[in-house]
């Protein structure tokens, strides 16, 4: 299944992309894509690792690491935002 991804503040900065089509087993959640994408290594090992404080969307509203992906979802990373 495929999956439209989004990469927001300096995440999409580190890595160079603000979005980007990724094919992933049926079933997947959340966690596996990150960690999918992860193991790319490099700025996306780092910016992607676990620990790392991201927050994540999927079709627009905040998800849980465990949440199950379907194809065509619309999954956003961004780091966390604080206000003023």
């Amino acid at each position: 299944m495929k999956v439209r991804v989004l990469f927001f503040a300096r995440l999409r900065e580190q890595l160079g992309s603000a979005s980007e089509e990724v094919e992933l087993e049926p079933g997947a959640s959340l966690e596996t894509l990150r960690a999918h994408l992860a193991a790319r290594g490099g700025p996306w090992g780092e910016a992607l690792k676990p620990g790392r404080n991201l927050r994540a969307a999927v079709n627009q509203d905040m998800a849980a690491p465990e949440t199950p992906l379907k194809g065509g979802d619309e999954v956003a990373f961004f780091p966390p935002v604080t206000g003023g």
